[in-house]
């Protein structure tokens, strides 16, 4: 059975998002406040400009990677719902000394996507690039695929399943932490400093050192890579993967996100960097699953 990824919808779809929670951080520190608690460059964000990041606990592993967009008066965190029961205390710790305010946030999150979406965006919010909307803002993930965070929705156009979503940002090797994965990577084992997600010179922020170290001394062995191929099982996060050597097969790595179709498996994992691309992968509770290493779109970098 040959490869089928999943593929952009014929026309310009919407796809209601339940699987992002939006938190706001709101106030006049908003700003410094989260530039000293994660990964990214708060501070050189403008209003209209989005970027990727990772919240660290001491020791640089991750409790959230995150979608940041910076609005005229707030800033949205977009992460996973399962992560916030362990990420936001440890966001609002430090709060009550600063003049910001942390909570949720009642905007919609909504994935368009398909052939012409680029030209319905600029149509209907003259936009090209991420920018500004009313009630909120969009933000061009890539060709004709945007996420679109605001009181708004996109209703004119048709619905599609959120899965497909899920499956296109598997495909473009976009990580998305859940509670499962709490503790358990350092932001470079997501690939954020190769997705623009890591700030090497913006000063001290929580786990800062480690992530540090892991990319100037090389203390980190592992990174995202995309699979796919064929399972008769449900696939989840936090599965175990394991790499076949020989005629045995030995763990090798945690799955990050998964997208299944009609037998079919594409799923994004931590593994060792030094994996061989014609490496064969199957998921530990089927053992007749047959997983082989896809291309990323994105170089990998230190």
């Amino acid at each position: 059975m040959s490869l089928q990824p999943p593929v952009f919808p014929a026309e310009p779809t919407r796809f209601a998002l339940t699987n992002i929670a939006i938190t706001r951080i709101s106030g006049e520190e908003r700003a410094k406040y989260l530039q000293g608690q994660v990964t990214c460059d708060v501070n050189a964000l403008q209003p209209g400009q989005s970027t990727l990041g990772g919240h660290c606990d001491p020791k640089g592993k991750l409790w959230s990677d995150f979608r940041l967009l910076c609005l005229e008066e707030s800033l949205l965190l977009l992460t996973t719902p399962s992560v916030l029961e362990r990420q936001l205390p440890e966001l609002k710790k430090f709060a009550v000394f600063s003049k910001v305010e942390i909570a949720a946030d009642q905007r919609h999150a909504t994935g368009l996507a398909g052939k012409g979406t680029d030209a319905w965006i600029a149509a209907q919010f003259g936009l090209e690039q991420s920018g500004l909307v009313p009630g909120g803002m969009a933000v061009k993930i890539e060709q004709d695929r945007w996420l679109l965070v605001s009181s708004e929705q996109a209703d004119v156009l048709p619905a599609g399943d959120e899965s497909l979503w899920w499956g296109l940002e598997i495909k473009a090797g976009l990580p998305h932490m859940e509670a499962v994965h709490q503790g358990e990577f350092i932001p470079q084992m997501l690939n954020l400093q190769a997705l623009d997600g890591i700030c090497f010179n913006k000063g001290c922020y929580m786990g800062q050192e480690t992530v540090a170290r892991a990319k100037y001394r090389g203390a980190n062995n592992r990174a995202l890579f995309l699979l796919a191929g064929n399972t008769g099982e449900p696939a989840a996060s936090g599965d175990t993967l394991e790499i076949q050597l020989g005629d045995n097969w030995r763990r090798s790595g945690m799955v990050l996100n998964v997208w299944q179709h009609q037998g079919q498996v594409w799923l994004t994992a931590v593994l060792p960097k030094d994996t061989e691309a014609d490496a064969q992968f199957r998921l530990k509770q089927d053992e007749g699953s047959r997983l082989t290493l896809q291309p990323l779109p994105y170089e990998l970098v230190e």
